[in-house]
């Protein structure tokens, strides 16, 4: 395939993942959980008060040692793998991901961003689903599919990358890349992430004709030392349609003096979590 036809395809994927039923468009709610008992439903007499569904599924129970129960209320419904559940120990990660449980379509699991205890809660009738506004791209532009050289860090190095919600999470960071643009030396830090390199940055255009707290890119692991970067596939994180995200944002390396008028543009519909720049953009 041709450098238009791969980004293309790459674009059908990109909107293919986003609209799932339950993608990020579809979230709903993230309550922190502390040591004790949670009950959880529609019925605002819940410490969870969801939008819809069941008036009351039960109660969640968090013990000293982290450890998280559910117990739900009798005739709600709630199932796990289809089956109608009683009393189930919640797992935040196994093999195929964190313990789901379900009722009238939504969907609850755990989760831990910076390494709080939390609940997702998930619903393909979420409002940011139900009216997404498509994505928006700049031209294609060939000059932003890059070579750029793999400078490695030392085994073991890690970023402080703080999120939305003024967390700090030390990320493995293996290494950053350096190419140059407009006469410019520009370097960005890398995080690694299934098996891929991950930026998060920031440039001129953020806040102005991007999303205003940056934006995202993968890149294959490099190849003698070296990465291709193709910005042209640089998207919005899911804070830009979604306010009950917890979004990374650009670590302070990774602030480019640049105009990248490359991959997707701000978001057109409803906005998410809003700030006008990535600080120091």
């Amino acid at each position: 395939m041709n450098f238009e036809q791969i980004n293309m395809e790459w674009r059908e994927r990109r909107l293919e993942r986003l609209i799932e039923p339950y993608g990020w468009l579809s979230l709903t709610g993230l309550y922190m959980l502390d040591v004790g008992r949670h009950t959880i439903g529609s019925a605002s007499s819940n410490d969870i008060v969801l939008a819809r569904g069941p008036a009351n599924w039960g109660r969640i129970e968090v013990d000293e040692d982290q450890g998280v129960w559910f117990e739900a209320a009798a005739g709600a419904g709630v199932t796990l793998d289809g089956q109608v559940v009683d009393r189930v120990r919640l797992e935040l990660d196994d093999e195929s991901g964190p313990t789901t449980l379900e009722a009238d379509r939504i969907r609850i699991h755990l989760v831990r961003p910076g390494g709080q205890l939390g609940l997702r809660v998930r619903d393909p009738e979420a409002a940011p689903r139900a009216r997404f506004a498509g994505l928006a791209y700049y031209p294609l532009d060939s000059g932003w599919h890059i070579e750029a050289e793999f400078e490695p860090h030392p085994p073991g190095t890690t970023l402080p990358v703080a999120n939305v919600m003024g967390q700090v999470i030390d990320e493995p960071n293996p290494g950053r890349v350096r190419f140059e643009r407009d006469g410019q030396v520009i370097t960005l830090e890398a995080v690694l992430e299934d098996e891929r390199l991950f930026f998060i940055f920031a440039d001129r255009t953020s806040g102005r004709e991007t999303y205003g707290l940056g934006r995202f890119l993968y890149a294959d692991l490099p190849d003698d030392n070296r990465v291709l970067l193709d910005f042209n596939q640089a998207y919005n994180p899911p804070c830009a349609f979604n306010t009950f995200t917890t979004c990374p944002l650009p670590p302070a390396g990774n602030r480019m003096d640049e105009w990248v008028r490359a991959g997707e543009r701000a978001y057109a519909g409803p906005p998410g979590i809003q700030q006008a720049r990535a600080p120091g953009s």
